[in-house]
């Protein structure tokens, strides 16, 4: 058995406690770690913050024996924790990740990286410079609604893919209400604390344009603050000062047109909080988190306009639904934290690097340049 520690820093979010922790990091240890081959990799973590009480709350939680530590220095000096993990603000990430390239450790973090590409970058050449192996969390690759939607396009059901459609979003209340509070931190409604949909959205947008469809190309968005003050965690209202919607257009190489609308203004009527339609000439689907549905082009309906009477067709009657994997589906975090084990035990392939990371953030700031300036910008290598 090869046994590998690791320093969880910042963990005591919702995130960072149940996908990293709980449903990830403590499952691979219920499971008897990690096989790979021959070599069984078995994490053993070492939860740190500011907190020693809600570190404590945390373990609860896993339900399994985990140390605590408010000195992550002290940590990041004892050999045998071999990577660090950072689930804390996006502010933090860089003075965290810079200790630990200093102290020789293997980096793994949330995403977005940075607040801007300038520091994102950075960040990614310091652990370039220093040889470290570094990763981050591009987990929706591996929901199931997105597992399914693979194995269309890789099929060649699509024919040639023409367009996407996305609508993520939900309403999130202000707090105004005492029967009603917010489901999201005040900071992310602070755009000086890191917060805003676009910065945050665009991330994920481009890992997963890039990884489905191919490159982005060319960018134009718009952002607003629909709701300009909520209240915070102290029963306080505050101003909000960074987006809550974003809308954004996409170009990718090859010709293919996005649209991706976010938005926590919005309720919702569709079948999940995210969804996406994918047109081809031979083919469409729609998915979500966990479901994809699929028609064909013989499949596809022949609507005639005409206004004058109610609609004869049931456009969701011709459409079927891929079959889930007799299988199951593992959680889509955990299956990235397997894979990141292997690569820093075994040296396998690992492409969602800081580097790649910083791609998203360029995009959000592109975004928002856009935003401002009410133009199309080109996306440029990294």
């Amino acid at each position: 058995m090869r046994k590998i520690g690791i320093i969880m820093n910042g963990v005591t979010g919702r995130m960072g406690t149940n996908q990293h922790l709980v449903r990830s990091i403590a499952e691979i240890i219920k499971q008897g770690g990690v096989k790979a081959g021959d070599t069984v990799i078995m994490p053993e973590p070492v939860l740190t913050g500011r907190s020693e009480e809600k570190l404590r709350a945390c373990v609860e939680k896993a339900g399994i024996p985990l140390p605590v530590s408010t000195d992550l220095d002290a940590m990041l000096a004892r050999p045998e924790y071999e990577i660090f993990f950072d689930a804390s603000g996006t502010q933090y990430r860089g003075p965290f990740i810079d200790r630990a390239v200093a102290a020789g450790k293997a980096i793994y973090c949330e995403k977005p990286t940075a607040t801007n590409l300038a520091e994102a970058l950075r960040i990614a050449e310091v652990a370039e410079r220093a040889g470290v192996k570094n990763g981050v969390v591009a987990d929706k690759l591996w929901l199931p609604g997105i597992v399914k939607f693979r194995k269309l396009r890789d099929d060649g059901f699509f024919g040639r893919i023409l367009s996407v459609r996305g609508e993520f979003g939900y309403w999130v209340f202000t707090g105004e209400n005492a029967d009603q509070p917010a489901q999201r931190p005040s900071w992310n409604y602070r755009s000086e604390d890191g917060g805003g949909i676009m910065i945050d959205m665009f991330c994920h947008w481009r890992y997963l344009l890039d990884n489905l469809f191919g490159g982005v190309k060319r960018v134009s968005a718009i952002g607003t603050t629909h709701l300009p003050v909520r209240i915070g965690e102290d029963g306080k209202p505050y101003q909000c000062t960074a987006d809550d919607a974003a809308f954004g257009t996409f170009e990718l190489n090859g010709g293919v047109i996005c649209q991706l609308n976010s938005s926590w203004c919005v309720r919702v009527r569709r079948d999940d909080l995210v969804t996406f339609q994918v047109d081809g000439t031979e083919g469409s689907a729609v998915f979500g988190l966990r479901r994809c549905w699929y028609q064909s082009r013989a499949g596809t309906p022949r609507p005639v306009w005409n206004p004058d009477i109610e609609q004869p067709v049931n456009f969701f009657d011709n459409w079927k639904e891929v079959p889930d994997d007799p299988a199951g589906y593992e959680n889509a975090f955990k299956i990235q934290w397997e894979m990141f084990l292997r690569h820093v035990v075994l040296g396998e392939p690992f492409r969602w690097s800081l580097r790649e990371a910083a791609k998203g953030v360029q995009l959000a700031e592109l975004g928002l340049q856009s935003w401002r300036e009410g133009r199309w910008l080109d996306v440029g290598a990294l």
